[in-house]
This record gives C-alpha cells, structure tokens and sequence, in this order.
C-alpha cells in the first residue's frame, strides 16, 4: 500500500516509507518535526546520504562526548572557541586543537548522521513530510550506507510491543520471502537469531507459529519478524502485492532460491566486480534478452527464474556502496533494471512468443529507424523523471539516449543538466556539455549552459570564460548576458 509523502508518523510506518522512497529512487528531504525538534533525512536517488537535527543532543560535539571520543573538558573548550567564531564548525575547531584526527572526524560525522536516523525510528508522535526534488547544497560527508541496513539498525531499536502489533501483519498471516529481489538480496548484517527466524519462514506458517516454533520469547520473536517485514525481505502471504505476484507467477522465491543464496555474502573483489559491470554496461543495449538473462531460447520459466535471482543477487545495487567508483551504482541500477524487464517478458509465455517472433521479424527493426525511436523513449522518458524531480532516473534514461545515439547534442545537453541538478556531479555535467560542444561548437547555449554549471560550483573563473565565449557567438544571447554581469568581478 503506498504511503503518503505527509502525514503523522503514528499512522505510517518510518520503515515503510523509506523502502518505498528508496524503491522510487526519489530524490529530496524527509523530515519529521516534533514539538520539541526537527530531524531531517536527505536522500538522493533513494540512497540517504546525510540527516540534520535541530535536537541539541544530536549535535556532532554531545555525539562525540557520549560516544567516548572527546573529554568533558576538550568539549568545553571547543565550545567557548566555537561562539567566538561564526565561521567554524565544532569538528574543525576539535581538529585543529589537536583533540581529533581528520579520520576521527570523519568518523563521529558518520556516527552522528546514523544516530539522528536510528531515533527517528523510535518517534511515535509527529509530522512528517517528504519534499522532492534539488537537496539544499549540503558540504557534508555522504553516508554510504544500504537503506537495509539504516532500517536495520532503526528497526531494532524500537521495544513498543503495541506499536510493533499496529504495524505488523495480524498474527495469523502467513509470512513469506520476499518475491522482489531488490528485497531478498539487500547488503544487511543479520544476527545469527535474525537468520534463524528466518529460516522458520516458509509461506505455510503464520506468525503465530513462527513465534511459538521459536526458541524466543514472543516478544523477541515478533521483534525480529517485525525488523525483517520493515526491511522487505519478508512479505505477507494474502497481501494484494503477493497476490498480484502470485497470479502472475505460479513459483515462488523459495523455489527460485534457497535460503543460504540470500544468506552467502558475495565476496568478489571491487576490481573483478567493476570489470564485469563495465563490460555488461557497455554492452546491454545491443543484447537480446535471453543474452541479458544468460539463457537460450529453449529454457524453462524454472531456469529463466532462476537465473533471474541468481543475476539479481550479483548485480543488486547495494554492491556498489563497496566500490570506490561513485558511477557504479548507476552502471548497476540500469543492469539490475535490465534483468527485471527481460524476466517479465520471458517469465509470461504470450510475451515471450512475442518477443521471440519479432526477432523473426525484418532486420529493420534492428535497423538505424528502430534505434532512433528507442532512444527518443528514452530521452521522453527523462524528461518526465526530471519534471518530477528525479534527477537519477532522468540521467539513466538521457544516458541511454547518448548511447544509441551518441551524435545528438539535445541529448547530451539535457544529460548536463539532470547532471547538474545532483550534488558532486558537476564533473559530469562539464563533461556531457563539452560533448555537446564538441558535436556543435557554435552553438551559443552550449556555451552559457556551461557557464551556468560553472557558476553553482562556484568556479567564477571558468563561469566567466564560458559567458565571454557565449557572447562571441551570439552577442544576443540573454543568459550569457546575465551570466557575465554576475561574474564581471571574478577575472
């Protein structure tokens, strides 16, 4: 059931809301507001990245304090310096007093970030609201850390047996795995008592037998079913989602996988890993389905399924919080995106008649034509995502556009600016412009789009040059007019 983006926390689920924006890949601030506080959560591209407070225990120095890492008295000290000075932050002044190293910084910044998200979870009165769209320009550590493992950890911390109850399932449903990969494959750290719960969970036991099969005491029990429905890896059993699933697909997760493959950590290493997203990336929008699905046209729905959730696991988006290459996630989100399309249309015996009878069909459809429509979808697409505000989705879709037509400059110019909309991402949006440029070097918007994306980074200089350059080729153009006036002093 959808969440709404407003509303009191004691009629929804924190959990829940955050799958469900994570699952969106939104973009944008969540923030729940209390008589007492305010706590924010930003997240981009359904990844939180950072999270505010105004709550004064949650500032970065009581952290530190109550986290062992300052005194009392070095506390104090960076706290008469810090209503001196206006300009610098508590953890620089702890730095530079020499109370902290820069690693110990970046840690209690971490720290802090997961501490402000873990007690929103225990909030049970308040209102909260998500806004989409551009975060506030934020100079803060980014988390990088699974949306699993965020609910994980909130998940745990609750102890309210009736607000548990209210949230969960009615005792006598049957709970079952996951069916969405997304889901069953997450990067979380179960405990050992997590995983033993779970393998109790097989779509024929309610909860209540769950509970009373256990070795736990049932609040114990229900705690640990409740952190695992938060989180999504399992489901009720006669929910309209696994039914709609169910009606569509006559096996089941666990049919499909055992419990040890959603448990088995995968262990490549970040290079082997890389290397295999960047050759399927580079590869996927020339390949078949069954190419993408690593089956031939003979297999079963029992082997295309299969192989489905073995695929799935591997290139699950989670895995790229363990690389050090920022691009990865997108490499892997359009992969993973590319898996589910395939098994939908190979899973349904019409769709895959249909797919397989088309590629019978004249080689047209292969053709220049054919991929000059798909990529105006896909450029169409975009600009939907960007309108409503998501920047992620926009630039997946502008990407796929410059790949099957790489000599457009529409695209790529509008590639820069979904760029341009994403904190840290001004690289990218410089480098998808000179493209364009380089397709159109006479093309005067090019040229003040750049200055513009030189500008929010606050690089005046270039902003400068870029406007200057503008001008040269149309004297006329008014964002370049303006763009110089606002850097005329930077030179």
């Amino acid at each position: 059931m959808e969440i709404p983006a407003k509303g009191n926390i004691g009629d929804a689920s924190l959990a829940r809301l955050l799958v469900q924006l994570n699952r969106n890949r939104k973009t944008g601030t969540l923030s729940l507001t209390t008589a007492s506080f305010t706590k924010k959560i930003y997240l981009n591209g359904g990844d939180v990245i950072f999270a505010s407070s105004t709550y004064e225990d949650d500032r970065l120095g009581e952290m530190l304090l109550k986290a062992g890492k300052i005194s009392v008295e070095q506390y104090d000290k960076s706290v008469e310096i810090l209503k001196s000075s206006k300009e610098k932050r508590q953890g620089a002044i702890l730095v530079e007093l020499g109370y902290l190293t820069p690693k110990d910084l970046f840690w209690g910044v971490k720290y802090q970030v997961k501490e402000i998200i873990h007690s929103m979870f225990i909030i049970e009165e308040g209102d909260y609201e998500f806004l989409e769209g551009e975060l506030p320009t934020l100079e803060v550590i980014t988390l990088r850390m699974s949306i699993g493992n965020l609910i994980y950890a909130g998940a745990n911390k609750i102890v309210n047996w009736t607000r548990i109850r209210k949230e969960m399932p009615h005792t006598d449903s049957v709970l079952k795995l996951s069916e969405d990969p997304l889901s069953l494959f997450q990067d979380i750290e179960l405990s050992q008592q997590d995983k033993k719960i779970l393998s109790l969970v097989d779509g024929r036991k309610t909860i209540k037998e769950i509970i009373d099969s256990s070795w736990m005491g049932s609040f114990e029990a229900l705690k640990v079913l409740y952190v695992l429905w938060s989180i999504g890896m399992v489901e009720d059993h006669n929910s309209a989602e696994a039914k709609a699933v169910g009606e569509e697909d006559n096996t089941n997760a666990e049919d499909a996988v055992t419990l040890n493959d959603i448990l088995t950590p995968l262990s490549e290493e970040d290079e082997i890993l890389l290397r295999k997203v960047n050759e399927i990336y580079a590869h996927i929008g020339s390949m078949t389905l069954t190419e993408i699905l690593e089956v031939d046209g003979k297999a079963d729905s029992e082997t295309i399924k299969r192989n489905y959730y073995r695929l799935a696991k591997e290139f699950h988006p989670d895995r790229y919080f363990s690389s050090s290459d920022p691009s990865v996630k997108i490499k892997l989100t359009t992969i993973f995106d590319s898996l589910t399309k395939a098994y939908n249309t190979l899973k349904d015996d019409r769709k895959r008649d249909e797919y397989f009878a088309s590629l019978l069909g004249p080689k047209q459809e292969e053709g220049v034509l054919d991929v000059g429509l798909r990529a105006a979808e896909q450029f169409r697409g975009g600009v939907a995502d960007f309108k409503k505000g998501d920047f992620w989705g926009a630039i997946d879709k502008f990407k796929w556009a410059t790949k099957m037509e790489p000599k457009n400059v529409n695209y790529w110019s509008y590639l820069s600016l979904a760029y341009s909309k994403v904190p840290g991402r001004v690289k990218d949006a410089e480098e998808a412009l000179i493209t364009a440029m380089k397709l159109d070097p006479y093309n005067a918007e090019l040229h003040s789009n750049l200055g513009l994306v030189y500008m929010k980074a606050g690089l005046k200089k270039r902003a400068h040059a870029a406007f200057q350059k503008a001008l040269k080729i149309d004297p006329n153009n008014e964002k370049a007019k303006k763009g110089l006036e606002s850097t005329k002093d930077s030179p």
